[in-house]
């Protein structure tokens, strides 16, 4: 190992951050007892039937099970997303053992066991993970002699993702191996009928099930502690799936539009534009799918008719048409007018989902659309309304359906002439030019994304904030302005320029001894002088798999696999359970959800986040944080934005145009932030259009602030890169930063290795010199996080 991966190893164990993958230490190994049922529920629900003509399975059906992850399953992904010191954990081996309805070949699974402790995983450091485990090699008389002695076979297959590392084109990430080919083809040679379970992270090449005689296929992502349990309920029949897809499968990675951007370590262009995931297929390469977006199987058929009850209001009545109780999941996409602007065939505007039907029961579900939905974002003033949400004229047309691909035609809303809806500031516009697709009536042409045209000096320079005059200490608490009894401005007067600085970052490291042991990081009351004014110590932990401690949290399913599921409702009650959680072990923020596209399938932190669609995001994500925030305790969105890549992530530059930054990268972020409100939010690692997102002013306070009316608090990721502003080129570092309205630098240091226990100067260094920091900027910096600890403590 080289020396400079061994010091940062070094130092990530010390910081806490490196974990053994899949490993799990358990000083106290309580059990939240809302959990484990809550759990198995959710792992159920999220998984997505690909292929059936076999399951469920008859009661008494004995397995032959192949596939190491079998024992050595898949829990989650890795990094500080995935982490999770975990009480216990149910493995797919273990689950079908405890399903009473079914009976497991244990010869068979005696042979694995043998194996695995001969062939034992390897353990590896941050970064280095595996993505796959080797396979047993399985012989013709092996398979034989399972064949005799079962009924059916079932084979699992496992890959694993996480945090700084991309997935690769190669064997054992986005390709199968030749040992999982040579499994797969002996088994199916003697179990033409044999059950396929995708144990997966992130998607994979799927080609390869047209080569099997499978019968069925599905993914069960990676589902928490609870998965084995939730498999075995899912293939007996005690659960039906109705999970759905996320993303489009294409038959191919080479069809993904953003197949020939991505990857690259110091900028990659955004050229499909708008056009991700299925925008793009279903507008101009249907043939390129291999499955839909929203497609996925239940045990039962369906029967949905739509109809169009208003101008903007639609039903859905579902029946279940088949022999097997299920829900069924209803999507309403909205084609718009190509207009000059150009627009994908189909986006999703509503979704719902059903209650548990009997066969023959109905159930109608509502769903209701607005103007904002239906408009289009003009970067480039063909419309005649530059920087402005536009309504173009023509018919609106409305599809339902279970999928994408299936939505059938209901309706339709007449905009008689083009119209703005909405105008706007340009903000976060690339540097210059570059190519990107667009639509002209159904064909790809190439133009050019508009480039920057305002003055980010001037814009800033008129909205800096007045400053209060400072009063020295005149014995006011925090909790007299919470009371009532002073006001916030009158609290903010008594603080000092160094207390100032103080509130603009973390206690320096991760597990700060101000908080529970584990943490990744504290803000709010990091000195005494702050604890003696009432200003308490805020605790963050990692998320958004479970609470990150020392102690043994919940290990909750997977981020896409929530989204999978469609239920907002489901999502919501799991984090309720979560909120409960972190004040039961002594977290104030969760660091959840993550809610970044998912742009490409080979970008290492899908796991994390949920879809290729921003409105599914905005919405899942909105629940995560209603339910969290029920609880007291607060949630921090993250990561804001354009974090699709974790290669070279805290460099690399992500080029879009300011219209596919508001219409789809930025779009989660703002019905989640308008919605749900969470009380924090987390910038990115890496650049938006030349700028890094911790000092990127146009995102933080032109557009969350201003425009959506975000009122909580912004934090850095851990860590961040050090510049100076363009703009102010004397401000740099934690000035830079909080010129550009980001309140708190986390944990606090300058960077991993920085154990000084010292603020780096950058913030006051321009403080009162011309152009420099303001004690305005300072006062309005802090407000936003002593509101935060107000609603908290």
């Amino acid at each position: 190992m080289a020396l400079k991966q061994m010091i940062l190893n070094s130092a990530l164990w010390l910081s806490g951050m490196m974990t053994q993958p899949q490993q799990h230490h358990n000083p106290q190994k309580e059990v939240n007892p809302a959990m484990p049922a809550l759990l198995r529920e959710t792992a159920a629900q999220g998984a997505v039937l690909l292929e059936n003509r076999v399951l469920p399975f008859a009661k008494g059906t004995k397995i032959s099970l192949f596939g190491r992850v079998q024992q050595d399953y898949f829990f989650t992904g890795y990094g500080s997303g995935g982490d999770v010191n975990f009480p216990y954990s149910v493995s797919l081996l273990e689950g079908l053992r405890g399903c009473e309805d079914l009976r497991l070949n244990e010869n068979l699974a005696e042979v694995y066991a043998d194996w695995i402790q001969a062939h034992p995983v390897a353990r590896q450091a941050w970064g280095t993970w595996p993505r796959f485990y080797p396979e047993m090699p399985v012989s013709e008389e092996l398979v034989r002699q399972a064949q005799e002695e079962s009924d059916q076979a079932v084979i699992v297959l496992g890959r694993a993702s996480g945090e700084d590392r991309e997935n690769t084109l190669e064997p054992g990430s986005f390709y199968l191996t030749e040992a999982e080919k040579a499994l797969l083809a002996s088994v199916t040679a003697q179990f033409p009928d044999a059950v396929l379970l995708l144990n997966i992270g992130t998607l994979i090449d799927l080609s390869f099930v047209k080569d099997y005689s499978f019968g069925a296929v599905m993914i069960l992502w990676q589902g928490g502690m609870e998965s084995g349990n939730a498999a075995a309920d899912l293939l007996c029949g005690k659960a039906a799936p109705s999970g759905h897809l996320t993303d489009t499968v294409a038959k191919s990675y080479e069809a993904y539009p953003s197949a020939a951007c991505f990857g690259n370590p110091k900028a990659n262009e955004y050229q499909e534009d708008i056009y991700v995931g299925y925008r793009w297929f279903e507008t101009f390469h249907r043939e390129q799918v291999l499955y839909p977006f929203g497609y996925g199987l239940s045990y039962t058929d369906f029967s949905v008719t739509g109809t169009h009850t208003a101008p903007l209001g639609f039903q859905a009545e579902v029946t279940n048409a088949g022999h097997h109780p299920g829900r069924a999941v209803v999507m309403l996409f909205v084609q718009k007018p190509w207009g000059v602007l150009g627009n994908p065939a189909r986006e999703l505007v509503a979704f719902g989902k059903t209650r548990l039907l009997n066969p023959g029961e109905s159930q109608n579900l509502q769903f209701t659309v607005t103007e904002y939905q239906l408009s289009s974002y003009d970067d480039s003033g063909l419309t005649g309304h530059k920087a402005c949400y536009v309504l173009q004229q023509g018919a609106y047309r409305f599809y339902c359906g279970e999928n994408v691909r299936d939505a059938r035609f209901i309706g339709d809303y007449m905009i008689p002439e083009t119209r703005a809806f909405r105008s706007l500031t340009e903000a976060c516009p690339p540097e210059k030019p570059f190519p990107i697709w667009a639509n002209e009536n159904g064909t790809p042409v190439r133009r050019e994304a508009s480039a920057r045209t305002t003055d980010l000096r001037q814009r800033i320079l008129d909205h800096l904030t007045k400053a209060v005059p400072q009063t020295g200490d005149k014995g006011i608490k925090l909790s007299d302005v919470k009371e009532g009894k002073a006001s916030l401005e009158g609290f903010l007067a008594q603080l000092s320029v160094k207390e100032l600085e103080a509130i603009s970052r973390g206690d320096y490291n991760m597990n700060s001894p101000l908080g529970v042991r584990g943490n990744a990081g504290v803000f709010g009351g990091v000195t005494q002088s702050l604890r003696d004014k009432g200003v308490s110590p805020v605790t963050t932990t990692d998320g958004p798999s479970g609470i990150r401690l020392y102690d043994s949290c919940s290990l909750l399913p997977m981020g896409t696999l929530l989204a999978s599921s469609f239920d907002l409702e489901l999502v919501e009650r799991l984090y309720r359970a979560v909120g409960a959680e972190m004040r039961w072990r002594g977290s104030d923020v969760l660091l959840a959800p993550g809610m970044n596209i998912h742009r490409n399938p080979l970008c290492g932190r899908n796991f994390e986040y949920f879809s290729e669609d921003p409105y599914l995001t905005g919405r899942i994500a909105g629940a995560v944080v209603k339910g969290i925030q029920s609880q007291g305790v607060g949630a921090c969105v993250k990561h804001f934005a354009c974090n699709n890549q974790e290669r070279n992530r805290n460099r690399c530059d992500s080029i879009v145009s300011e219209r596919a930054l508001r219409e789809i990268y930025l779009k989660g972020f703002e019905i989640c932030l308008k919605q749900a409100k969470p009380l924090t939010l987390m910038t990115s690692y890496n650049r938006v259009n030349g700028v890094w997102s911790h000092y990127n002013y146009d995102l933080v306070q032109t557009i969350a602030r201003e425009e959506w009316g975000y009122q909580g608090m912004v934090m850095t990721d851990w860590w961040m890169q050090y510049g100076a502003s363009p703009e102010f080129p004397k401000v740099t570092g934690n000035g830079y930063r909080v010129r550009s309205r980001v309140n708190v630098l986390m944990p606090g240091s300058r960077n991993l290795l920085d154990r000084t226990g010292k603020p780096d100067g950058t913030l006051l260094a321009t403080y009162g010199k011309k152009d420099g920091i303001t004690l305005g900027e300072l006062q309005e910096n802090a407000k936003y996080v002593l509101r935060c600890v107000m609603k908290l403590k």
